[in-house]
């Protein structure tokens, strides 16, 4: 651990870390572009280095299996890594707007500057990433940056303090170990940026915090994503794709699929799709697999276990409270009223629920707060216009599941309930600067026309003008 971690944070020394990170923020020397970039590359370089014990520290928190900790959070930040240190020049480069013909002559355009102190405070099922992600964006931008990650994946959390401290001058970039005493005392300081992604109702709390402050916040949250499947689609790739985003990291993800809602007379052939995938993906026993992960606490795994009523349980229901292990499990029937249904999942168990429609579907998801994801499976285009532009959320897949925020050239983020803001690639570069908005006007010629005394002919020009 950093020597920083380890320190305790008493009353009035946080503030003083921070003034000293005000204060390197202020000299200047995070603006220019060869900073940035060089400390992307550091980042990128200590990542690398690093990486055999950030797999082993994911394992050791969350039991994830090497393909699932490379792909979706060492692999994932390495690449947008890349992808920033490529566009980052023009990101940065002034932008050139119109100006409109009654401020002529004149010129206008926009210059993205860094906010400053930014904090991110990380959660503990993707902990590597959900540090890091946001991470660059804010190097990108210019800004330093204080970071927290989450006591609950504790092996990642040591680590990640180790190499923050080796890789980044704490005035420029520090990282603060610990729980919810940490969490509140960050969160009593002012900082010029706040970018939190866990639960909607830490997130409330979050935003409290920041109001005192008048800080801008992104929300990075979560809900009940819907998963669609219409008819006349084929069923074994459909439950493929539907099992991999919601059993990968034990349903632990925020934008697995929570339930699916399948017409009747597909539901008992769609299941024994989804029961055959989980079959050829973790074997006979998933418990045995390599390839599962755990739940991250005893008190997780109690939750879950008890939003799944063995009358509802059609496909696993295994568990193993020493190892945390919850096999992944289909529930049906199951109504909207039933406890499963009244909050996001975040595990392994998938509801199956049935519609008649489309239409009612659409209503149904409707009637309930806007999740984070959807994903609908249908190879009818008028339906995918019916769904896409009926209902709101923050984003998703037609034919497939979660891979549309592995991506840099689409925004990843929540609307109302599920979040606010978005990040990857060129958006997270936007969602760490100040676009700062600039009109340039020579001194040489002063039209009269917009200095009082205003008589009929300035009306009249300026109407004309204004047309």
């Amino acid at each position: 651990m950093s020597e920083t971690a380890l320190t305790p944070i008493r009353p009035g020394h946080l503030a003083e870390r921070l003034a000293d990170q005000r204060n390197y923020f202020a000299s200047g020397q995070t603006r220019p572009l060869a900073f940035r970039l060089g400390q992307l590359q550091a980042l990128q370089q200590a990542i690398q280095r690093y990486e055999p014990r950030i797999l082993a520290a994911l394992k050791q928190d969350l039991g994830k299996p090497a393909f699932e900790a490379y792909a979706a959070e060492v692999g994932f930040v390495l690449d947008d890594i890349r992808f920033t240190i490529k566009h980052l020049p023009e990101w940065m480069a002034i932008e050139e707007v119109k100006t409109p013909l009654v401020h002529q002559p004149g010129s206008s355009h926009l210059i993205y500057e860094p906010y400053g102190l930014c904090l991110i405070m990380a959660p503990w099922n993707y902990p590597f990433q959900l540090l890091v992600a946001p991470l660059v964006g804010a190097l990108a931008a210019g800004n330093c940056a204080v970071l927290k990650p989450s006591e609950l994946a504790p092996a990642t959390s040591a680590l990640m303090a180790e190499l923050i401290q080796k890789t980044f001058d704490p005035h420029y970039i520090s990282l603060y170990e610990g729980a919810l005493d940490v969490n509140q005392a960050l969160l009593a300081e002012r900082f010029d940026h706040i970018f939190f992604t866990g639960s909607t109702r830490v997130g409330k709390i979050v935003m409290q915090q920041a109001a005192e402050h008048l800080t801008p916040v992104v929300l990075e949250l979560g809900g009940k994503s819907p998963c669609i499947v219409d008819r006349g689609v084929p069923l074994d790739v459909t439950a493929r794709r539907i099992v991999w985003g919601k059993f990968m990291n034990a349903g632990q993800t925020c934008v697995a699929p929570d339930y699916v809602l399948v017409p009747p007379e597909m539901k008992v052939d769609l299941i024994q799709a989804m029961k055959q995938a989980l079959k050829d993906f973790y074997g006979l026993e998933p418990k045995a697999s390599p390839d599962y992960a755990r739940i991250v606490n005893a008190a997780h795994f109690e939750r879950l276990t008890a939003l799944m009523p063995a009358e509802q349980v059609i496909v696993g229901g295994q568990t193993d409270a020493t190892q945390r292990y919850i096999a992944p499990t289909i529930l049906s029937p199951v109504s909207w009223e039933d406890p499963v249904m009244q909050d996001e999942i975040f595990g392994p168990l998938l509801p199956v629920l049935t519609y008649r429609s489309l239409q009612e579907a659409v209503e149904q998801i409707r009637q309930r707060p806007r999740p984070l994801a959807l994903y609908l499976f249908s190879e009818n285009p008028a339906h995918h216009e019916l769904v896409m532009g009926g209902l709101s959320f923050g984003g998703g897949c037609i034919n497939d599941t979660i891979v549309h925020l592995a991506t840099p050239y689409l925004p990843f983020g929540g609307i109302g309930g599920s979040g606010m803001g978005a990040y990857h690639g060129r958006y997270s570069f936007e969602t760490f600067s100040h676009r700062k908005a600039i009109m340039k006007r020579p001194l040489k010629l002063d039209l009269p026309l917009r200095y009082p005394p205003y008589n009929g002919w300035k009306e009249k020009v300026l109407r004309q003008v204004m047309k």
